[in-house]
């Protein structure tokens, strides 16, 4: 119905004026009048025994489900098609002809409503997989459906938002300045923050300004910020359920503040590049934190000393030990580490440039553990560490060897016997030939392959990785071996393998 015309169930045509007059008034033998008295764009509907009441619904509602007072509908005419054309008269306003054929059963009722796809919760929530944090930030643009879909924890699941000290802040008119609203941050369920050039007043801020603060974040950043050692006093106090702490290159704590701040709750805790961390700072780690899991330092001034503060009691929670760039370090650091930690399944001496091949000797006999070994940037290490990992290390799944510029095709050899072995980096070993290759050939357990960089490694001797039909990736950037036919051959005989040019 539209308007005040009535339109005739089956035929579709408009009933004439002078029906409607009759069907809204009295009929000449003092018929009552029909129950459904159309007015003003309603129909009101009698009081039925059920306790309903009498009900006011809009002309022409398409639901009949959604019409519980009222009575049923006259018998409806099949839709005109171009087998029973409708006749003149008909279009005149003419009776409509009977219905043709046997008689049907009650005319189905519409099917229910569906949302259009676009705004379907339950597509949105299997589409919105496929694709990564940066466009799912843009996709919660696009209307209030969709944001409600991906505002949902589980697709931000391992996500650390980074804010910026100045993106903490709106400017208002006035010049003055307001915290910024992060309640979209507490929807998303996210576990972490990483903020960057903040000072103490700003981290306050944040505990205030956000609910979930206290008790909701368990992993804190901090990058190239001002805080003092009173501000990471007020943090780690305030921020209750706080596990997992990082400071880099944050200059203005001392080692006091890590004696007055350090919670005995904090399982993982990562020190790079902060000038006043020296081998106190490692006294205060191994006393105040007795559940510590993994621990990250990255420190000029770390002597072999400070490895010595470990106790007994890291030595059964301490799983994880990197030691970056720490030029102090040597094979007397690496004797306290063993001794002191020998549950270790992941240790680094990235960078620790005195350490020599009886320093490796150490960490095979003595940390059996091991699941990943990084002596990268070590340049004393030579093919007989490489021995020494081959006898001992028979768990071992990663190993990395970056810019050990001593080892060469003896060392591989050591390693082809190594079927624990999964990742193995290479870069820019500058003395691995395509015979050393050979020998990684028998390495079947091999999924991850990085040779970028490797100057002597020529087009014939990298085309025989694809006997390695288990490899997943394989990184061959600044490589002068690597050409586009290489790369097509792998293609075509390595198809499950991705290929880093």
């Amino acid at each position: 119905m539209e308007g005040g015309a009535h339109w005739g169930p089956g035929c579709g045509t408009q009933v004439c004026a002078e029906r409607a007059r009759k069907m809204s008034s009295p009929g000449v033998d003092g018929d009552p009048k029909p129950p459904c008295l159309p007015r003003n764009g309603l129909v009101k509907l009698p009081g039925q025994p059920n306790g309903l009441g009498a009900a006011s619904i809009t002309k022409g509602t398409p639901a009949a489900k959604n019409r519980p007072c009222q009575p049923p509908p006259p018998s409806t005419l099949p839709p005109p098609s171009l087998a029973t054309p409708l006749s003149r008269a008909t279009l005149a306003g003419a009776p409509c002809p009977p219905a043709v054929g046997p008689a049907s059963g009650p005319a189905p009722g519409p099917p229910a409503e569906r949302p259009p796809l676009a705004t379907d919760e339950k597509i949105l929530n299997g589409l919105f997989w496929y694709f990564s944090a940066c466009e799912k930030c843009v996709l919660a643009q696009v209307c209030k459906a969709w944001r409600r879909v991906l505002y949902q924890p589980k697709f931000w699941a391992g996500l650390t938002p980074v804010l910026h000290a100045k993106e903490l802040y709106n400017v208002l008119p006035g010049g003055e300045k307001e915290f910024v609203n992060l309640q979209g941050f507490a929807a998303r369920g996210f576990e972490g923050f990483c903020l960057v050039g903040v000072s103490d007043l700003d981290i306050c801020e944040f505990i205030d300004n956000y609910a979930l603060s206290k008790k909701g974040v368990k992993a804190m950043s901090l990058k190239r910020s001002t805080i003092t050692d009173a501000g990471l006093e007020v943090m780690l106090e305030q921020m209750q359920g706080v596990v997992r702490l990082e400071l880099s290159g944050c200059n203005d704590f001392t080692e006091a503040g890590l004696w007055s701040s350090l919670s005995a709750r904090i399982t993982s805790l990562s020190v790079s590049d902060c000038i006043n961390v020296a081998d106190d700072a490692i006294a205060a780690i191994s006393q105040l934190l007795p559940n510590l899991a993994e621990l990250s330092l990255q420190a000029y001034h770390v002597t072999d000393t400070a490895l010595a503060y470990f106790t007994a009691r890291q030595g059964h929670s301490t799983h994880t030990l990197r030691l970056l760039s720490c030029w102090e370090i040597t094979n007397h650091g690496v004797v306290n580490v063993v001794h002191s930690l020998p549950n270790l399944t992941a240790l680094s001496l990235s960078g620790c440039s005195k350490v020599t091949d009886d320093g490796v000797e150490l960490v095979a006999e003595n940390l059996r553990k091991l699941r990943s070994l990084d002596l990268s940037w070590c340049p004393r290490i030579t093919d007989m560490a490489l021995e020494y990992v081959a006898c001992d290390l028979h768990r071992l799944e990663e190993l990395v060897l970056d810019r050990c510029v001593r080892i060469t095709d003896t060392g591989l050899s050591y390693l082809s016997t190594m079927s624990s072995l999964r990742s193995l980096y290479l870069r820019w070993c500058c003395q691995v030939q395509d015979f050393g290759l050979k020998h990684l050939l028998a390495m079947r357990s091999l999924r991850l392959l990085s040779l970028a960089g490797c100057p002597l490694l020529t087009t014939t001797g990298l085309s025989g990785l694809v006997q390695l039909q288990e490899l997943e990736e394989l990184e061959l950037t600044n490589c002068p071996g690597a050409t586009p036919e290489l790369f097509k051959y792998f293609s075509q005989h390595l198809p499950r393998c991705l290929v880093i040019e």
